[in-house]
């Protein structure tokens, strides 16, 4: 695979997301016996028509596991075109020899590929700076046993198990649900429900605080536009495309379009920008 670009059907290319879906379900499955043959012709031949055959017929696993990251506010498309940058590594390093099939060992790379993007470009907020934080960050959705407010019990059981604070737990469900809250405890909750308003302190509404925040904040805003002042026009046009609208966000593949290049190209332009920008605003 090395050196050459294996082209296959992408959002845009299909007109929509659902069309491209409609097609890569088309994609017949492989046979253990054709997975095999296949990824033999790869390992020894470098054959490149044997590589897309293992990508093209797992695109709809890709797909599969986007869905599971939608909750996170990016593009599904976005999802799945890092996805299939995971697969495509899978299928670089798949080793037919070893017994295991492809769809397996894929399944690794394509969560790995979405996860980073999703912590390194969802709200622009660092929300998991450690291990356990980034687990807790993908888990806690699944931990929840119900969509009501954590009880005591529960967040102090999801916080052992992960290996971080309790109050860490409190604050990435406010972080993860993105909407309001109740402040107070509300009917038929357990008696045990922790509410906001049991954790929350108000010694930030002191006005000096107010007053530090608001300069705080006046110095990010100058920080944002002089980060924006020093990037190239594309940079720029791509950051503000991306984020920085108050809706319908560009997709990689939409700017990959405008500028005739390839959306991984879109990606590596906006990962130097933002890390340049950081960079200046923490200045």
């Amino acid at each position: 695979m090395t050196g050459t670009a294996l082209t296959f059907p992408t959002p845009a290319s299909l007109g929509n997301l659902d069309h491209y879906i409609q097609a890569v379900n088309r994609f017949p499955l492989l046979t253990p016996e054709q997975e095999l043959a296949l990824g033999r012709r790869l390992v020894k031949d470098n054959d490149i028509d044997a590589a897309q055959q293992l990508v093209l017929s797992h695109l709809r696993l890709v797909v599969a596991v986007s869905r599971k990251y939608m909750g996170y506010g990016l593009p599904q498309a976005d999802l799945i075109q890092e996805g299939n940058i995971g697969l495509m590594k899978a299928v670089r390093r798949f080793d037919p020899e070893r017994g295991v099939r492809l769809v397996s060992f894929a399944l690794h790379w394509i969560r790995a590929e979405i996860h980073e993007y999703v912590l390194r470009n969802w709200r622009l907020v660092k929300v998991a700076t450690t291990k356990a934080q980034r687990k807790l960050f993908f888990n806690l959705r699944r931990l929840k046993v119900r969509s009501a407010a954590l009880s005591t019990k529960e967040a102090y059981a999801i916080a052992r198990d992960l290996g971080v604070k309790p109050e860490e737990v409190f604050e990435m469900e406010t972080r993860l649900s993105g909407r309001d809250i109740a402040l107070e405890p509300q009917p038929g909750e357990d008696e045990d429900s922790v509410a906001p308003i049991a954790y929350l302190t108000d010694n930030e509404n002191e006005p000096s605080e107010l007053l530090a925040r608001a300069e705080i904040e006046q110095n990010q805003a100058a920080g944002l536009k002089r980060a924006l002042a020093k990037l190239d026009d594309r940079s720029r046009r791509i950051i503000e495309a991306r984020w920085l609208v108050e809706s319908d966000a560009a997709t990689l593949q939409e700017l990959a379009d405008e500028y005739g290049v390839s959306a991984e190209r879109i990606r590596q332009i906006e990962g130097k920008a933002l890390k340049a920008m950081r960079g200046e605003i923490a200045a």
